[in-house]
């Protein structure tokens, strides 16, 4: 499986999908895009085909209906795409994401306790 390719936004969209959902049709992806904004079936359709140009899908072909599955993992996409963002935005220190996160008055007392859990964790090791 290929690990270093950046998807943009709207093949990340598709790969959660079939990530959460497993082998899917065009049809299938397209619906679940359209649930929360519009996106044209021709739209979808051409992405996927991109999306297997570049090895991030992958397609079965034997049915009338062609059926595609993520040909990237899930772990490796999120590894690699949080290494750029946390490369390119905090020059590479985890710890600067992690004060600006904490720094929202969005985090609740269950999420902070989740965090000391698995700093503890890791401490533990």
């Amino acid at each position: 499986m290929q690990t270093t390719l950046q998807p943009t936004e709207s093949e990340l969209e598709i790969l959660q999908i079939l990530w959460d959902q497993g082998p899917s049709s065009v049809r299938s992806i397209n619906n679940q895009l359209n649930a929360y904004r519009e996106v044209g079936y021709t739209t979808t359709l051409k992405i996927m085909q991109i999306m297997t140009e570049k090895g991030l899908t992958s397609r079965d072909t034997s049915a009338r209906s062609h059926i595609y599955n993520a040909a990237v993992l899930e772990s490796n996409a999120k590894n690699n795409l949080l290494n750029r963002f946390i490369n390119n935005t905090f020059k590479g220190s985890a710890s600067q994401l992690v004060m600006q996160v904490l720094g929202h008055d969005s985090t609740s007392i269950e999420e902070l306790e989740k965090i000391k859990a698995i700093i503890s964790n890791y401490e533990n090791r």
